[in-house]
């Protein structure tokens, strides 16, 4: 039992996961930076707050508290552009000069094998 379950700790895709999560926290605090010290200071130069927190309303003794909602409103959109405008569209056009693998031709009897597998697929329906 042992064995298997350091197999299981040692499996690839498990480790994979791991440096995936790992790398997604690393990249979550890097934007959180970029949002919190670049862009909201640039929104409080155009609105003259940075942070809405404190912007509330009361009715019959039940404070609503706005603020903190658009303060994460922005945040959202902000981290949403950055990371659409840093690292998908620069992914995109790396992805893009890339050459692309073309499909290699499917043998003549792989083809036949194939309609007949789908023919027979469409019969158990």
């Amino acid at each position: 039992m042992i064995k298997e379950f350091r197999d299981f700790l040692l499996r690839g895709n498990l480790v994979e996961l791991a440096v995936a999560f790992v790398m997604g926290l690393a990249f979550a605090a890097l934007i959180t930076s970029f949002v919190n010290d670049l862009i909201m200071p640039i929104v409080a130069m155009i609105i003259g707050k940075p942070d809405f927190s404190g912007l509330t309303f009361t009715i019959n003794d039940a404070v609503f508290r706005y603020g903190a909602f658009v303060t994460a409103a922005i945040t959202f959109v902000s981290t949403a552009a950055a990371i659409f405008f840093f690292v998908v569209k620069p992914m995109d056009a790396l992805t893009s000069r890339r050459p692309q693998r073309e499909e290699e031709p499917i043998a003549e009897e792989e083809r036949r094998h194939q309609e007949l597998l789908a023919a027979l697929e469409g019969l158990r329906r």
